[in-house]
Formats: structure tokens, sequence, C-alpha cells
């Protein structure tokens, strides 16, 4: 008998963030499934008409806990048009849900050499990545300031405030290794003191170095991009300009990105 590849686990609980737009999903932990934070799995769904049979459909989501942390947690936006997504929406605590034994993924804080600033740049659900790393310990140590930027359409769509704002508290009072700066910022709804603009563009005209305090610089600047396609490919280029680069061999270089589509 070969060895199966993936794990029959138990939806735990169902959060909506958006009706019908913005989820969360806990679910039961596979033994012996480790991960760094940052990468992500496959998770299975069997025919709607048959929850006991094989899955059929597999889709990529970054873990939302981190390495140490159970139950797994994953952030979903629900794709109407979807194969995936609208039944992934549909499952209540019991349900089934199949989790691939092989984690993927790069996208991790041990590719940067310690010290300095790490931006973690996001757009969208490309946020539960960086979740999984600030809920990791060694990322707090690894780092003098952690700046997290997260782009979104509307407020409502900022998930996770609760332990986005901690995560603020506690390193004002330095019960936190490395000092934390979180800007959120939607294109279609103003925040106080928050332009609304594209990330790319806050990049381009310096208003994100005045946002947050902090200039882009290569030398002591360590940057993950995350999110949509076009703002991953469109940040990358002003980066580089920066003289910001993705690692290479023997070179762990100070630019890191990932698509989240």
């Amino acid at each position: 008998m070969t060895e199966q590849k993936y794990t029959r686990q138990e939806v735990l609980q169902v959060q909506e963030w958006v009706p019908g737009k913005l989820l969360s999903i806990k679910v039961s932990r596979p033994d012996n499934f480790n991960f760094k934070g940052g990468q992500f799995a496959r998770l299975g769904l069997a025919p709607s008409n048959d929850p006991n049979a094989e899955p059929t459909v597999w889709r990529a989501y970054s873990m939302v806990n981190g390495p140490n942390q159970s139950p797994l947690e994953f952030y979903s936006i629900v794709v109407p048009e979807g194969e995936f997504s609208p039944q992934l929406a549909k499952l209540k605590p019991g349900d089934p849900l199949y989790i691939d034994n092989t984690v993927f993924g790069f996208l991790t804080v041990d590719r940067f050499e310690t010290g300095g600033t790490l931006w973690l740049i996001a757009t969208g659900t490309g946020l539960s990545a960086y979740l999984s790393m600030l809920n990791d310990p060694t990322t707090w140590e690894a780092f003098d300031q952690i700046i997290l930027v997260h782009g979104v359409r509307t407020k409502e769509e900022l998930a996770y405030q609760d332990e986005l704002r901690q995560w603020e508290e506690k390193s004002n009072t330095a019960s936190l290794p490395a000092r934390f700066v979180y800007l959120a910022i939607p294109t279609r709804e103003s925040l106080p003191g928050v332009p609304q603009e594209r990330i790319t563009t806050l990049i381009e005209n310096g208003e994100l170095e005045r946002l947050t305090q902090c200039p882009l610089s290569p030398d002591s600047n360590k940057i993950m991009l995350c999110g949509n396609p076009e703002m991953v490919t469109d940040a990358r280029a002003l980066l580089k300009k920066k003289g910001f680069a993705v690692g290479r061999r023997g070179n762990s270089g100070n630019l890191a990105v990932e698509n989240y589509w």
C-alpha cells in the first residue's frame, strides 16, 4: 500500500470578515506537519455532493498560525466564479478538509541576514503569510524593527486588527524584541493621515518612507512583497532602482517576492 500524500482533517471554526468575500478557517493540524512562517499548504475539497469521496480540487493557501501553533488557520478571499473558494466558504465545523503532506514556498525570514528593518508589504489576503511570521517568536528576535504595510480596497477588508494592534502595543512597551510599525492603506476609503494611494505610488513618491519614518535604504532594510502580481511586479521594479535585489547563490539579498494569486 502506497503512503497517502494527504490527510483528512476536520474544520473547527469558520469566521467571516466580510460576508461573502473574506473568511478565515481553522482546521485540525495533521501529525508531523512542519513548516516555516510564510510557507503554504495545498488544501483539497471532495465533490460537494459526496464529502466522503477523494478530494478532486486543490488550492494553495499560506498558514496564518505560527509554526508551533495549532490548529492550522487559513485566510481566504471568495471568488464567486471560482471552483474552490465558494465551496470552502460553505464549510462548517465538523466538515472534512484535506491537507497535502508537503509544504511549499520560500518566502521565509531565514533567507535574510538578521538585523536591521524587515518590511512586510502585502495586498489583500497576502497578509496571511506575514501573520504566520509574526506568530513566530524567532521573527521578532531576528530584526530590530518590523514594518507591516497592508493595502486593501476598503476598511472592512482590514482583517486581524486585534492581533496587529496587540503587537503594536507590545512593541511600544518593549515586551517584544523588535519595534513594530503597522500601516493600513485602504485605496477607496480614507484613514486619518493615510493617503488613498496604491502602495507602489507611495514607494515611488517617497510617502511610504515618510509615513513609517524609515528610509528605504538597501544597506539596512530587507523587504518582502506578497499579494497581487501586478503590485509585486511594479514594486519590485521600483525597489530595484533603489538598490534592492533578490538573493542569488552566495548572496542572501534584501528582497523576496511571492505572487499570492
